[in-house]
Formats: C-alpha cells, sequence, structure tokens
C-alpha cells in the first residue's frame, strides 16, 4: 500500500490553489488523493474550487466531493474521490488546517504517506515520485523535502529539502537559498545539514502521525515543522529528494518576506513570537539570547520607520512571552 494524501491548506488563495491543482493531476505517481482544507476564506474560494471542480470533473462526477471538518476527521465520503474539499469553517492556522487533512487521511485508514504542499506551489510531474522513492532508500527517515524553486525565476533555488536552525538566535536558514542553476549537492550532503523539512514540500510517513502525532497548532504559523521534528528525534532522520521540484511563490496569502519593510503585522508578529513559543518548549537554555535578538528586531523595526511592528516587537519584550504562553 502506497497512497499519498496530498493535504493542501487554502485561505482567501483559490487562483492559486487552482494551479497548484493542476499541476497536481498530471503526477506520474500513480496512487494519491487531494485533500483541500480551506480555512474559512472569504474571497469565495470555496465557491470558486467547487465551479473549477464542476467543470474539470462534471457537476456529478464521483471524482470530487466537498466534506465539512467535522465529517471529514470521521473519514466520511467516498475514498475513490481524487480531489476532497473540506470546509473548516475558521482559521485553524497552518497547522490546524493541515491537521484536518492529516486526519482525514488517518481516519480513510488507507494512507501510506501525506504529503504537505503549500497553495502557492507548482509541483514537477516527477516531485511525488522522487519524494516517495527517497524515503524508501532511506527506511529510518520519517520526511522527506524536495527541491524548491522560485516560481517567478526557476532558476533560484529557494531550499534544497529543509533548513538548518540556529537555536541560539531563534531562527532558521533554508539550505541552498544563495544557489542558482542544476548543479546540487548530494542528497546525503543536505541531509548531514537538516534540522527539518520545510512545509512548502514535505513528505511524511503515515506511521509518524500515530506514534508522534499531529502538527502542534498553538504556531498558528511557522515554527511548526521544527517542533514536529524535535518531537520525534532521535527515533528518525530526514530526507532530501533533489529531482523532486516544486515551485514557490513565496507567502502569496500572508505577506512573508525577509526584509522588515515588506513583511506584513501577521507574518512578523508569529515568527517573533514563536521563537519564544518553541525555545521555551524545547531548548529553554537558549531564551536570554532570543529575547536579545528579540531587542535587535526591536531596533532594526525602529530604524525602519516600521513602527507598528516596532510596538508589536516591545509588546513581546514587555511580556516576556506571556502571549507565546497563552496564544
Amino acid at each position: 500500500m502506497n497512497r499519498v494524501y496530498i493535504v493542501i491548506v487554502n485561505w482567501n488563495g483559490w487562483k492559486d490553489t487552482i494551479e497548484c491543482l493542476e499541476s497536481l493531476l498530471i503526477l506520474e505517481y500513480p496512487d494519491f488523493r487531494i485533500v483541500v482544507c480551506d480555512n474559512g476564506s472569504q474571497d469565495d474560494s470555496v465557491t470558486m474550487l467547487r465551479a473549477w471542480c464542476e467543470r474539470r470533473f462534471g457537476f456529478r462526477s464521483a471524482d470530487w466531493q466537498v466534506l465539512s471538518r467535522q465529517a471529514a476527521e470521521k473519514g466520511e465520503g467516498s475514498l475513490n474521490a481524487v480531489i476532497t474539499l473540506v470546509t473548516n469553517g475558521a482559521n485553524l492556522g497552518f497547522g490546524g488546517g493541515t491537521n484536518v487533512g492529516l486526519r482525514y487521511a488517518l481516519a480513510c485508514g488507507d494512507a501510506a504517506y501525506c504529503w504537505l504542499l503549500n497553495n502557492d506551489t507548482v509541483a514537477d510531474t516527477l516531485a511525488l515520485t522522487e519524494l516517495v522513492a527517497r524515503l524508501n532508500e532511506k527506511p529510518d527517515a520519517c520526511m522527506c523535502g524536495s527541491t524548491v524553486r522560485e516560481y517567478g525565476n526557476r532558476s533560484r533555488i529557494q531550499a534544497l529539502g529543509g533548513a538548518i536552525y540556529y537555536k541560539w538566535l531563534g531562527i532558521a536558514w533554508h539550505i541552498g537559498r544563495t544557489l542558482q542553476g542544476d548543479v546540487l549537492p548530494e542528497a546525503a550532503a543536505v541531509e548531514n545539514k537538516m534540522d527539518y523539512v520545510t512545509g512548502a514540500s514535505l513528505l511524511v510517513q503515515s506511521s509518524y502521525l500515530t506514534e508522534v502525532g499531529l502538527l502542534a497548532e498553538d504556531y498558528f504559523l511557522y515554527f511548526e515543522e521544527i517542533d514536529w521534528v524535535s518531537r520525534g528525534l532521535g527515533r528518525y532522520t530526514l530526507a532530501y529528494a533533489p529531482k523532486s521540484v516544486v515551485y514557490h511563490k513565496v507567502g502569496a496569502s500572508i505577506g512573508t518576506a525577509t526584509n522588515p519593510l515588506r513583511k506584513s503585522y501577521l507574518c512578523d508578529y508569529y515568527s517573533l513570537r514563536n521563537r519564544i513559543l518553541y525555545s521555551r518548549r524545547h531548548c529553554p537554555s537558549v531564551l536570554p539570547c532570543v529575547y536579545l535578538g528579540l531587542v535587535v528586531e526591536l531596533f532594526v523595526r525602529l530604524l525602519l520607520g516600521r513602527w507598528d511592528l516596532a510596538g508589536m516587537v516591545w509588546r513581546l519584550l514587555r511580556n516576556s512571552g506571556e502571549e507565546a504562553k497563552t496564544s
């Protein structure tokens, strides 16, 4: 049994999601199901996705279905539907929205793997085949990542499989993010560096879901992947499939950016707040250094004139991460 459930979270991004789905329908991998979990979108995403399914498969086709969150988590509906659109009813964040799809896959009872894929990606036809092949080659691995390239400049690398996490700073660096072209490191060289697999394209063994658990939902955005790996640390390794290629638009829904001048409030808040949450949970000894890093982030935002973001960082520091404890 090698069925893969492809789990995609949509939030106000139906155009990107449809482009992603079009690429998935021509995958060379023979046995997969797609689960699109809509996180309470306000842009008529559900209506537009239903309309696309009707045009693509036919109005009464058995190839697609729409389920409520409650029905999906019980594994209701048809196992033969290629696409299942789940209406979550609210914005559950990345972890919460993804977990609905993972619970559906587990409830269906026939998932060998689950592929977490961002809705603003386009997958190469061999992307899934290569991911599964690499995990089969490396049976001690629980997760496998792809070569993630920039959608608008396809020679440019965003990440080779995953990232290195610098716990004393509370920040991550995507492996290969400065590279361009087709000459890439060997898989083993990347795997030796990798602390976690980036969630833009992450294939996970279904057994990991039952042994370690689902994604932590209290992060809402960011740090879910490193937290997931940390919970299974010592029991599994990570894998990278160089020939699994995914093209990523980066933060189309939430305004992700590395430059504070272009960061959305939502992006900046969760990326900084979750430094504290993750550190407190998995490496509390580094918290003083993490707080010092936030002081630096505060001054950067002041110098750039981002008073809204500076105020947010100040509140995190003043409350000593109370929001990270309770949110």
